[in-house]
Formats: structure tokens, C-alpha cells, sequence
């Protein structure tokens, strides 16, 4: 990044590495997934080709991420466990949750023609991810029996109730029927008002999915395959799957019932400090290759960063306490409100959820700007979130972030106009070694006849994007309450200066 006054922002960043010899579980669950099955209408209670979906995006994270060697998921959540000496992401937990809960986002998008290719995605999925450190692989073992058991539980009691409610009965009344039943009652119910053998129904309903790696014998290529097993946390089970005791080791004794309080202990969960401006930055993960893949113009693609921008525009709408965003390259800034209570101030909801969102939309709105372009692999982002005490140090980071666009843009235009003349890689970048911003302005206009000032003002300063008045000859008369109506605009403008904020004194109100 480059060097600026502005600097000593990044000293706000807190290190969030989880230590050896803990190992790394990241759990994602689909955020308002109630709504979103209800609007796509997904079959009741379980819907197989959703689930098919979500083994899916699960081997496709496996693929993409060799430190992850085992996962389980059922309805709407997916665990995934890391090698036991991981250095993933360093081992910090907001890049490693994000990482893994955007590409899982994006390739459930990618993918949703393939399952179901009669049924347009009308709304953006999204999860949420965190972090559960286990101290050993006894808590690893506790784990999956908690996460299995659950998966026994919630199903039996959805399929009693949507079986119910099938019948003519209100969700309430379903309700009521079930309250205080047992396991056994529940089994009668089921065989006996509806013919159900309830231990007959598919496995991967009662049991949940575990998508592992395999290497096909007398060959290195790696498959990943789908299994349903009673006790995925039986010795039996691991023992029988010799990369799992390679890579983490096995368990002592099998184990039945876990106390779900004591596995909470576990969750890896910072709690952002109160009544200070939150900050989530979100970075492309290799994004360096994503463009050269899909051939984003250099050093500027335009239509990219309207898309980036109009993910930017989408997170604001649906998330009400995020007040503005800055945005350049492959990288945005959210700010959340100072007394921000989203996700409880929890860092890993508030950061999964919009990157998970983000990722989303941009797959999503892919096609409105690349309409003539194949997405030809998922994107994937990390994230992070830093706390800023005051308006002034808010500012400072959001100029630090904007010097930053000016100085690598203007480096950008010259390596890549250097490398259209003919340079090779190395030669531009040796050539640009310890020149000045003057520098770098004469060689565009002398050599190129390009008056770096008058380039897009987007490539320049980047894009700011917030909750603005319309014009007033434009907006909507609302009889009722005469307010002016507010939409989400996107500007290329000076935020380091003091007359942005002076035009727009509502961003960081604090009292609003």
C-alpha cells in the first residue's frame, strides 16, 4: 500500500490469530434462510436438490482450499474443519471465516441453474460465518456429535410439523400438537397419522452430509465425494478414512451426547468495542488472476468497477446501519453507524454477512455489466472489520484509502501503458522504480500524450457511495409526511477534503 500521512491509521487493526495447537473449525449458516426458502419455494421440510446444492458449494470450498480436509453440513449450515497445523490466512480468523464464506456464497449463485434451472434466483443468498477453536480433537469429536444430533432433531421435528400442516393444520396448531413430545412420540406420530417410517427416509435428511477429499488409487487425482453416515464422529468412521487421521488424528472413545453450553465455550467471537465507527474493508482474493481470466482491461476496466460498485449500492440498501462506503479497484470500505448494534458488535456476523452479500450480488448483477462474458470461475473476498474512536480518525482512514487509490492509479497507468508499448513486466516496473507523482505525469504526457488529470475521475478517486437527497425535481411527493425521499448514490468525488463532508453533514452524524 502506499506511504501517506494518513498511515497511522492501520495501527487500529487488531490481530486476530488463533493460536496452535487449537484447530479451526469455520461454521457458515444461510442468514434469513426461512424467507429465502419460502420465496423459491423449496419443498418441505427438506428440499433434496437444495441440499445438493450445498454439498456442492462445500466440495467446491474443499477444492479450493487443500487446508480444509473435512466438512458437515444439513438444511442450511456447513463445518469445516482445518488440517491441524494450518497456516491459513496466518491462521486469522476474519480472513479465514470470509474467505470461506464468500467463495461458498458465490458458488451457490454459480451453481443455482444447475439444481434448479426452471426457477430464476429472485433473491440474494447470503450466510454468516464464525470461528470455533477446539483445544483438541476431543472437541473436535464433541463438536460433530453436537452438529449431527442437531441435524436428528431439527429434521424430526420438521418433518412432523410440515407433514402436519400438510394435513390442514395451521403452523401454530402444528406447533402446538409437538410441543413436549419425545423422540418416541414423535415416531408414533409419524407412522401413525401419516404411514411414515421415519428411520426409512432418505439418509442425508436424518444424518446430514459430509463432502470429503479422496485420491483415486494408483492415480494422484483428487476426487471429493458425498457421504451419509450414522456417527460421523465415530472411531469407526474417521479410522476408515485414513487422510482424516493423517491430517488431524483420531478419537479415544466413541461419545453419545455432548452439553451444547460447553461447546459454545468454544466459538472464537471478538466483540467490537462500543460507541466507535465500524469499519469492514473487503479485499478480492486473488483478483490479480480473476481478471486476467475473464481480461479486465488494464489498468482500468470500467464496467468491473460499476459492478463492485453496484454490490457497494446493495449492501447499503439492505443493510441499514452501514452509512457509507468507499471503494477502488477490488477492494470496499463500509462504515456502520457508531452505535451500531448490528450482529450484537460481534466482528465475525457483521463481517461475514457483507462479504457473504457482497459476493452475492456480484455474481448475481455479473451478467448486467459482461452481458457478452462467461463467468468463468466464482469470485471470493476477505474481510475484516476496524474500530475508529472518532469522526476525525474515520475521516483519516477513508483519506488514507483514497491517497492510496491516487498514487497506485497513476502507477498502474504508467506500468500498463509501458507494457502496451512493448516493455516486458520487469522493464516497466524497473523503469518506474523511485520515480515521483511529476515523474510519472510527464512520462504519461510525453510519451503517451495522456494528461493524467483528465482521465475518469472513477479510476482517480475512486467511488463513494451513500444514502443521499434526490433532487428535488425529481423526487417522489409523499402527501403523507412531505419528506424528501432518500436513494443510494454513487459519486467520484474529493472525500479527503473538508467540503464533502460539509455538503453532506448527515453521513456521519452521530446523533443520526
Amino acid at each position: 500500500m502506499a506511504n501517506s500521512k494518513y498511515e497511522y491509521v492501520k495501527s487500529f487493526e487488531e490481530e486476530d490469530e488463533v493460536m496452535l495447537p487449537n484447530l479451526i473449525v469455520v461454521r457458515i449458516e444461510g442468514r434469513d434462510f426461512r424467507r429465502f426458502s419460502d420465496d423459491h419455494k423449496f419443498e418441505r421440510p427438506n428440499d433434496e436438490k437444495a441440499l445438493d446444492l450445498m454439498n456442492s458449494c462445500a466440495a467446491a470450498v474443499l477444492e479450493e482450499y487443500p487446508d480444509i480436509v473435512f466438512s458437515y453440513g444439513f438444511m442450511d449450515e456447513y463445518s469445516f474443519v482445518l488440517k491441524k497445523k494450518s497456516k491459513f490466512y496466518k491462521r486469522r480468523a476474519s480472513k479465514i471465516l470470509s474467505v470461506v464464506v464468500s467463495l461458498f456464497t458465490s458458488v451457490y449463485v454459480t451453481k443455482w441453474k444447475d439444481y434448479f434451472p426452471q426457477m430464476e434466483l429472485t433473491l440474494a443468498p447470503s450466510f454468516q460465518s464464525r470461528i470455533i477453536t477446539c483445544a483438541s480433537m476431543e472437541v473436535v469429536q464433541a463438536y460433530l456429535v453436537w452438529r449431527q444430533n442437531n441435524c436428528h432433531v431439527q429434521n424430526q421435528y420438521n418433518t412432523c410439523l410440515w407433514m402436519l400442516i400438510k394435513s390442514g393444520k395451521n403452523e401454530r396448531e402444528a406447533e402446538e400438537v409437538l410441543k413436549g413430545t419425545g423422540k418416541q412420540e414423535k415416531n408414533e406420530l409419524l407412522f401413525k397419522q401419516f404411514g411414515i417410517n421415519y428411520k426409512k427416509l432418505p439418509p442425508m435428511f436424518r444424518q446430514g452430509s459430509c463432502v470429503l477429499r479422496r485420491v483415486k488409487r494408483l492415480k494422484t487425482e483428487v476426487e471429493y465425494i458425498v457421504v451419509h453416515s450414522g456417527n460421523i464422529a465415530s472411531r469407526s468412521f474417521w479410522s476408515g478414512h485414513s487422510f482424516l487421521m493423517k491430517e488431524l488424528g483420531g478419537f479415544e472413545e466413541d461419545i453419545n451426547k455432548v452439553k451444547p453450553e460447553y461447546l459454545k465455550s468454544f466459538v472464537f467471537e471478538r466483540k467490537l468495542m462500543p460507541s466507535t465507527w465500524i469499519v469492514v474493508r473487503i479485499d478480492g482474493r486473488h483478483f490479480h488472476g480473476f481478471s486476467e481470466v475473464h481480461e479486465f482491461e488494464k489498468p482500468n476496466d470500467e464496467q468491473a468497477l460499476n459492478l463492485m460498485n453496484s454490490c457497494a449500492v446493495a449492501v447499503i440498501e439492505e443493510f441499514e446501519d452501514v452509512v457509507f462506503s468507499y471503494g477502488v479497484s477490488d477492494e470496499f470500505s463500509f462504515v456502520l453507524k457508531k452505535d451500531s448494534q448490528f450482529h450484537e458488535r460481534h466482528a465475525s456476523g457483521i463481517v461475514s454477512v457483507i462479504v457473504s452479500f457482497f459476493s452475492s450480488k456480484y455474481v448475481m448483477n455479473w451478467k448486467d455489466f459482461f452481458p457478452q462474458k462467461e463467468l468463468k470461475k466464482p469470485p471470493s473476498f476477505d474481510g475484516r472489520a476496524v474500530c475508529y474512536p472518532s469522526t476525525e480518525i474515520l475521516r483519516d482512514y477513508l483519506a488514507w484509502r483514497q491517497v492510496d487509490c491516487h498514487i497506485n492509479n497513476q502507477y498502474n497507468t504508467c506500468f500498463w501503458m509501458l507494457v502496451k508499448s512493448g516493455k516486458s513486466k520487469s522493464e516497466a516496473q524497473d523503469y518506474l522504480k523511485g520515480t515521483r507523482a511529476q515523474e510519472k505525469n510527464e512520462l504519461l504526457a510525453q510519451q503517451f500524450g495522456i494528461d493524467y488529470q483528465t482521465l475518469p475521475v472513477m479510476f482517480r478517486q475512486g467511488s463513494s457511495v451513500f444514502w443521499d437527497k434526490e433532487d428535488p425535481t425529481e423526487r417522489y411527493s409523499d402527501e403523507r409526511d412531505g419528506k424528501c425521499r432518500k436513494k443510494v448514490v454513487v459519486e467520484h468525488c474529493n472525500i479527503i477534503e473538508q467540503s464533502f463532508w460539509k455538503a453532506h453533514p448527515s453521513i456521519l452524524d452521530e446523533k443520526h
